[in-house]
């Protein structure tokens, strides 16, 4: 709604920044300008710039006309108002869906499929948009929101394939006359809860298995990113996806939130969130009995043996802990490593870490963007604080960086013990902690001495090792020599506290489907 304004903010914004540098900023001042005009005019001319919530097909103001502020955390301006809903127009969305989805369910899983192959060209078609308005609102380089993109979209391609592969079973009977069949169904109206570091991608990961089953989806994206969110519904409509198949609804997060679980009408609830916020969902969730699957939070290792390639450790490691700033639920939270080649890694991850570029994610060859907001900088702050406190050492980084608003240094830390915070709960931010180990039962005990168990990281030139580790871990996911393991043919999701269900591949369809066993008696009659 004031992106066209963005240029005037941007500047006036820079202009107070850091006088003493007023030639730099009045370069990434005009460089800023330039990108948010160039913005605004494509999402204008495409149609994807929505502010109002998505309801049966119309897009709509909330009722009470009430808005929510949506800003660039690089630069604190305002990128655009978007309406703040809530109950009503939350249980306005849920009966839409459920009226939508006897017509939704019925077509043949080859119409389903089309549709969804049309959305994810359209997708790929308007990538550069998408991918600048995620820089916009969460912050990540522009080329790592780009790739965003691409991995969101593959979700939708892979599930419009799977669509048609939705199997049932005939059973041999035990009895003559009987013929015993298993049909899979979709479960009906899903609500998605979805997070603010993957705008796009968290999304489609759930609506893409949710419509190719033949559900119907309420999605409530997070306040502070859901314009990549609007975007991507309004291809879904001109994809073909129907009135009331897919709505959103943003703004209120508990009257959404509430609404979608009290309703008996949702039968599923699909979340990405923190482990506290995603057990209070299943509490909630109870006294309808709703299925419910969870991509909670984790506490990754990256464990790195004595026997790893140096080279192949440090960029796995760099890649696992420093993506999105460090902001990605599989991100290496505990960096592991053993006592013969603690120093060498330790100065060649350093080594590797100070090359990262920080800075506004439109600007050319930024590698690392700011945090998503004050909070999740105050949260990084004292994590450090405590581990200095208690004895770890900073060996790189460790402050706030001198661009200002949200960005922190990229950070190691050595020294670090099992008695701090940081090595206890999710960081959400670019720092990592180096904690030395001896034996490789040693760092399977402490791998495993965690509530979560989401994603782990293993580097090691032993095959027999990385089986034994990998059996050994406690956790959904496991990377061996990779630290890049998400892909949409893969299932995705954790153990412990870390969540239920998985999310992604063929086992993905399955979080929206029942299972209906069909018994057919007296079948000898002539």
């Amino acid at each position: 709604m004031v992106i066209g304004a963005a240029a005037r903010v941007a500047i006036d914004g820079c202009r107070r920044i850091v006088s003493s540098h007023a030639s730099l900023v009045s370069s990434q001042c005009r460089q800023m300008s330039m990108d948010a005009r160039s913005v605004s005019e494509k999402l204008r001319s495409s149609g994807l710039l929505r502010t109002q919530g998505l309801i049966g097909g119309k897009w709509i103001d909330s009722y009470d006309k009430t808005t929510i502020k949506v800003n660039n955390p690089a630069t604190g301006e305002l990128v655009a108002d978007v309406a703040r809903m809530g109950v009503k127009e939350t249980n306005d969305a849920i009966a839409s869906s459920y009226e939508a989805f006897p017509s939704w369910s019925k077509l043949t899983a080859g119409e389903r499929s089309k549709v969804l192959r049309r959305w994810y060209d359209l997708l790929i078609a308007h990538k550069e948009e998408l991918g600048q308005l995620i820089t916009l609102e969460q912050g990540k380089p522009l080329k790592e929101a780009i790739g965003e993109v691409a991995y969101g979209a593959s979700f939708i391609e892979y599930y419009a394939e799977e669509a048609k592969r939705i199997y049932g079973d005939i059973i041999p009977p035990n009895l003559s006359d009987r013929r015993l069949l298993v049909l899979k169904q979709p479960i009906g109206v899903v609500g998605a809860i979805t997070p603010w570091n993957f705008p796009l991608a968290m999304i489609t990961r759930k609506v893409g298995p949710a419509l190719a089953s033949g559900c119907t989806v309420v999605v409530k994206p997070s306040e502070l990113t859901p314009l990549t969110a609007l975007a991507a519904a309004e291809l879904a409509l001109q994809a073909g996806v129907p009135p009331g198949a897919l709505n959103v609804v943003m703004g209120n997060a508990p009257e959404i939130g509430d609404a979608l679980l009290s309703s008996p009408q949702v039968r599923k609830i699909t979340f990405t969130g923190s482990t506290a916020v995603g057990k209070k969902l299943m509490a909630a969730a109870a006294p309808t009995v709703k299925k419910v699957s969870l991509e909670l939070g984790g506490n990754a290792p990256s464990i790195i043996f004595d026997d790893a390639d140096l080279g192949v450790a440090v960029k796995g490691t760099l890649a696992a802990k420093f993506r999105n700033s460090g902001q990605t639920c599989v991100c290496a939270n505990r960096v592991l490593v053993q006592d013969g080649i603690y120093d060498k890694f330790a100065e060649a991850f350093s080594e590797a870490v100070q090359k990262l570029e920080v800075g506004d994610g439109f600007k050319e060859g930024t590698t690392q963007g700011p945090l998503i907001n004050d909070a999740a900088v105050q949260k990084v702050e004292s994590f450090v604080q405590d581990a200095v406190s208690k004895g770890a050492k900073i060996i790189l980084g460790g402050k706030r960086h001198s661009l200002g608003m949200t960005f922190y240094e990229p950070t190691i830390i050595r020294d670090v013990k099992d008695n701090m915070l940081i090595s206890k709960e999710e960081i959400f931010g670019p720092v990592a902690p180096l904690i030395r180990f001896k034996t490789e039962e040693d760092a399977i005990r402490l791998a495993n001495d965690t509530i979560a168990g989401l994603a782990a990281y293993i580097f090691t030139n032993s095959v027999q090792r990385s089986w034994r580790v990998s059996e050994a871990l406690e956790y959904g996911l496991v990377g061996v020599n990779e630290g890049l393991i998400s892909t949409e043919v893969a299932p995705f999701g954790g153990v412990k506290q870390s969540g239920l269900g998985r999310e992604g591949s063929k086992y993905g369809m399955d979080e929206y489907l029942e299972i209906k066993y069909v018994c057919l008696g007296d079948m000898n009659r002539q």
